[in-house]
C-alpha cells in the first residue's frame, strides 16, 4: 500500500482539481442540467487521471528496476546521496547537468579518465538516486557546498570539477565558495549566465502547486517517452544520437514524478540565480577551461562561454566546431584528451609551485642560521 502513496494522492488530487475545474467552467450547466451528469464527466475525468496516475507509478518502477542504483550512498547533511567512483591519481568529479544522472557520464568519459585519475560521480540532489532537500529550492551554491561535503568525507583533496550543461553553474559556484578546495574547473557547454526567453513550457507548468504535481504523476511519463528520441536529437543537433544512448544513459529515470519536478525547478529556477552569481565571476582565482559546441543551440557560447572568458582571470576556451550540446557523448575521445591534458597543467604548476616554496623555506632557514 505505501508503495502506491504517490498514485493514490494524485488520484485524489486530480479529483478535487476535476471538481473545481467543473464548477468554475460549466456553472450554468451544473444548475440547469442534471447534477448526475455533472459527476458523470467529473468520474470520468477522475477515471483517466486514475488510469494515467497507475500507469506512471507501474512505468517510473519498471525504470528504475533496469536503471538501478550503479555506485554506493553516502549520508550528506542527512540526505542519501548516490556516487560513483573509478580509478587512482589526482581526482577529478563529474557533475550532470539537466534531465539526466551520473549515468550520463558512465556511458561516456568516466571510465576513459579512470584509467589515469580518480573519478568521483555524482547524482545531484533529486535526480538520479539522490535524494533532494525538502524547503527552498537547492540553488548551485547549496548544490555545491552538498557536493563539498561529499569530497570531504571521501578524503578528496583539491579535484578538478567538471560539469556539463546546468552543472557549469555548480562548478563556478565551488570556485566561488571553495577555491582552497579545488584545483580548478572544466566547463563541458556549461551554463554561467542568465538569458533571455524563459523555459519551455513543461517546466513552467511543473513549477505550478498542485497543478504541476498533478501533471508529473499523470501525463509527463506517458507522454514524455513518446518525445524522448525528439528531445534528445535536438540535445545532440547536429551530431547524430548514437544509438544505444537511452539504454545506456537510463534517460528514462528522469521521468519519474520526483525527478522531473527536481527537474523542472532546477530550470524554472537557474537564470534569476545566475544573474546574481555572474557578478562575482571576477573573484574566481582558479584557472577554468571551457570546451564548447559550435553548433549548440542549448547553451549557445554567445551568451555563456564568451561573456565568462571576458570575467575570469585563468580561463582557457576551447571550441569544437560543427558540434552539439552533447559533446561528451560526440566526441568522448578528444574530451578526454582535454581535460587530461588540463589536469596535468594543473599538476605540473602545483609541482612547480611547490618546490619554488621549498626553495625559498630552505633560503630563509640558511639565511637565518648564518646570522
Amino acid at each position: 500500500m505505501q508503495a502506491h502513496a504517490p498514485a493514490l494522492r494524485t488520484i485524489q488530487t486530480g479529483a478535487c482539481v476535476v471538481s473545481a475545474i467543473m464548477r468554475r467552467v460549466y456553472p450554468v450547466v451544473s444548475e440547469q442540467a442534471p447534477r448526475r451528469n455533472t459527476r458523470k464527466w467529473t468520474l470520468a475525468l477522475t477515471a483517466v487521471l486514475s488510469v494515467l496516475a497507475v500507469y506512471t507509478h507501474i512505468g517510473a518502477s519498471r525504470t528504475e528496476q533496469t536503471y538501478p542504483p550503479i555506485g554506493e550512498f553516502a549520508r550528506v547533511e542527512g540526505l542519501r546521496v548516490h556516487y560513483k567512483t573509478a580509478g587512482t591519481g589526482p581526482a577529478i568529479v563529474l557533475v550532470h547537468g539537466a534531465s539526466t544522472s551520473l549515468r550520463d557520464f558512465d556511458a561516456s568519459i568516466l571510465q576513459p579518465l579512470s584509467r589515469t585519475h580518480r573519478v568521483i560521480a555524482i547524482d545531484r540532489p533529486g535526480h538520479g538516486y539522490s535524494d533532494r532537500p525538502p524547503g527552498d529550492w537547492p540553488n548551485p551554491a547549496r548544490q555545491a557546498r552538498l557536493v563539498h561535503k561529499l569530497l570531504k568525507q571521501l578524503g578528496v583533496e583539491e579535484p578538478l570539477l567538471v560539469g556539463h550543461s546546468w552543472s557549469g553553474s555548480l562548478v563556478l559556484a565551488y570556485l566561488l565558495d571553495f577555491p582552497a578546495d579545488a584545483a580548478g574547473g572544466v566547463l563541458l557547454a556549461g551554463g554561467s549566465h542568465a538569458w533571455e526567453g524563459g523555459v519551455a513550457w513543461y517546466n513552467d507548468l511543473a513549477t505550478l502547486p498542485v497543478v504541476g504535481d498533478l501533471f508529473a504523476r499523470t501525463l509527463v511519463y506517458p507522454l514524455g517517452t513518446l518525445a524522448l528520441d525528439g528531445a534528445v536529437a535536438r540535445v545532440f543537433h547536429p551530431d547524430p544520437v548514437p544509438g544505444d544512448y537511452q539504454r545506456r544513459t537510463g534517460v528514462r529515470l528522469s521521468l519519474r514524478p520526483e525527478a522531473f519536478l527536481a527537474n523542472a525547478e532546477d530550470i524554472s529556477m537557474l537564470s534569476d540565480f545566475l544573474a546574481m552569481q555572474s557578478r562575482r565571476y571576477g573573484d574566481i582565482r582558479r584557472p577554468l577551461l571551457m570546451v564548447t559546441g559550435g553548433e549548440d543551440r542549448i547553451v549557445p557560447s554567445w551568451n555563456h562561454a564568451d561573456r565568462l572568458s571576458e570575467q575570469v582571470a585563468y580561463a582557457e576556451r576551447v571550441e569544437l566546431a560543427a558540434t552539439g550540446h552533447a559533446l561528451h557523448h560526440a566526441y568522448p575521445k578528444r574530451v578526454v584528451e582535454l581535460i587530461r591534458a588540463f589536469s596535468d597543467r594543473l599538476r605540473a604548476t602545483a609541482d612547480r609551485a611547490a618546490v619554488e616554496g621549498r626553495g625559498r623555506d630552505a633560503q630563509s632557514s640558511s639565511t637565518g642560521a648564518g646570522s
